[in-house]
């Protein structure tokens, strides 16, 4: 059973995202032929601070960029979601990007934040209640990939649902991926709801090797943070001076892909097993694919959304696209 707290005004429900999960998806990730982890579990709590630290580096644009494009556009953006909306943002992070919608929403029904990293979560709700004490915040600990139940409480009120899905995390599904779960949050927004999305566009390839391989060693940083959690987490003994932070973009994939390269030959013990590694073998640890507009639209109309309007920099560095749902919808 999920618990239930209310610290200040915030809704807390924690529906107990099991480690077990982590334990079992490394494991079965790192006897594949590809040796693989998913990007989900970059973000426990330090994985988490790190991530805000890229966010701030000169060569990281994508985060300014769509904060840019939310900050002049937020105005439209809340006219279309409409009045007594009931916000939900999807891996909320620390809530920061979503300040300028709330700011200009009309009598919004609630703010409901999704994230698996259980005490960042926790902290960045209660800040954004401190800021915002009319508003209704509502938190719940979560995969939000995972289909579950919102809390009936934060669902009371509204009259429609807007779920918010910034930072390009789309792009770190595969194609395929990213249809089944534009499918299940076209189901969560429900008939006439809508969704508001940060995608990353295609671009000059330099621009991409940067913001992945800043000069401070940030990213580096944040890869090998998840060996750093699966041994304090699993028991493993990964060795993070043994593994090189690796990321490039492949173009026909339309994708950066990031790795973790173990230039020498090793063995590993996560837990009870043991996971051998070649000279040179990585374990794949994120994809972030690059769009057109038309690409993601397209994308999106797979999965039965509808677009109704999209906002780029001037740079045509980045996109914010709002979908909707058809209304008839049942």
């Amino acid at each position: 059973m999920p618990t239930l707290t209310e610290p200040t005004q915030v809704h807390f429900t924690d529906l107990h995202p099991q480690l077990a999960d982590f334990h079992s998806e490394v494991i079965a990730g790192l006897a594949r032929a590809q040796k693989q982890i998913s990007p989900k579990f970059f973000y426990d709590q330090r994985g988490s601070e790190i991530f805000d630290r890229i966010c701030e580096l000169p060569e990281y644009y994508p985060t300014r960029t769509e904060t840019a494009i939310l900050r002049q556009s937020a105005t439209e953006m809340a006219q279309l979601l409409g009045p007594d909306c009931l916000l939900i943002e999807y891996g909320s992070g620390s809530s920061r990007k979503v300040r300028p919608l709330i700011d200009q929403l009309v009598s919004p029904a609630g703010y409901l934040a999704i994230d698996i990293s259980r005490d960042h979560l926790r902290s960045s709700a209660e800040t954004l209640a401190t800021q915002y004490p009319d508003l209704d915040v509502f938190a719940v600990c979560a995969d939000y990939t995972a289909d579950f139940e919102l809390p009936a409480e934060a669902l009371e009120h509204a009259a429609n649902r807007a779920i918010f899905f910034p930072g390009s995390t789309i792009g770190n599904f595969s194609p395929q991926g990213a249809v089944a779960f534009l499918k299940l949050a076209a189901g969560e927004a429900g008939p006439g709801g809508r969704m508001l999305v940060g995608v990353d566009l295609k671009k000059d390839p330099d621009i991409l090797h940067a913001a992945y391989n800043d000069a401070e060693g940030v990213s580096a940083e944040f890869n090998k943070n998840l060996l750093t959690r699966i041994n304090s987490e699993l028991g493993a003994d990964f060795d993070l001076d043994a593994f090189e932070h690796v990321a490039f973009y492949e173009p026909d994939l339309g994708r950066i892909e990031m790795h973790l390269r173990s230039p020498t030959e090793q063995q590993v013990r996560v837990g009870d097993q043991v996971v051998s590694f070649e000279t040179g073998e990585t374990i794949h640890t994120e994809n972030s694919y690059k769009f057109t507009v038309d690409e993601f639209q397209a994308l999106a109309a797979e999965a039965g959304w509808l677009a109704e309007k999209v906002w780029t920099d001037k740079g045509a560095l980045f996109s914010v696209h709002c979908l909707r749902t058809d209304s008839r919808q049942h």
